[in-house]
């Protein structure tokens, strides 16, 4: 078994959890409460900006092989992922300049900081991320929600090339020489960080 497949088993509990919270139903049955979605975006949207921070810390510290990987990571999810986000904040009436990290997200963008002085451990931290949310996007595009903006949302991470992105990763993590017992240290404590996230502040 592979690091990436031992994480993927690790993961899977964890991310019925994500599946199971209401933040995630509400999006899947297109009913979550505006507020709280309005309240979701901010965060991401600030928590992904270092994101692309990690992208980058990693990028300097990667094998000639994994840079182009990481640049492109650190672009699409900038041009990409935050265009999501700065769409649909007209939407929900967020206001994605004036907001401020709640706990969670700054807890969680601080552990991928810290974790991306490792490179092999950086990987395996912000790994719960990418492979989580495609998989929550592929499950829930199964029974996609009526609602247009919602739907927006789950088509995103739905999307095959969101899971090829993710699956590079995985790829990646397994191309490192990173001890298995570390990386699933960081990938679960990623995974926990990733449910303590959806609690919107």
């Amino acid at each position: 078994m592979t690091i990436s497949e031992k994480l993927h088993a690790v993961g899977r509990p964890l991310l019925e959890a994500q599946l199971a919270h209401p933040t995630v139903a509400g999006i899947g049955r297109g009913d979550l409460p505006e507020p709280v979605f309005r309240s979701w975006l901010e965060q991401d949207y600030l928590y992904l900006l270092d994101y692309v921070r990690v992208f980058a810390k990693l990028a300097w510290q990667a094998p000639d092989a994994h840079v182009g990987d990481l640049v492109d990571l650190a672009h699409s999810t900038y041009h990409e992922e935050l265009d999501l986000h700065r769409s649909l904040s007209a939407e929900f009436g967020a206001d994605l300049e004036g907001a401020v990290k709640g706990p969670a997200c700054v807890a969680y963008t601080d552990f991928l900081l810290e974790s991306a002085g490792s490179y092999g451990e950086g990987l395996a931290a912000l790994y719960p991320c990418m492979w989580g949310y495609s998989t929550l996007g592929r499950i829930l595009a199964e029974n996609p929600p009526a609602e247009p903006r919602y739907r927006a949302w789950v088509d995103t991470y739905a999307d095959p090339g969101f899971a090829s992105l993710a699956e590079r990763i995985a790829q990646m993590i397994d191309e490192t020489d990173v001890d298995p017992d570390r990386a699933e240290a960081m990938f679960t404590e990623g995974m926990a960080h990733e449910l303590a996230f959806w609690d919107v502040p």
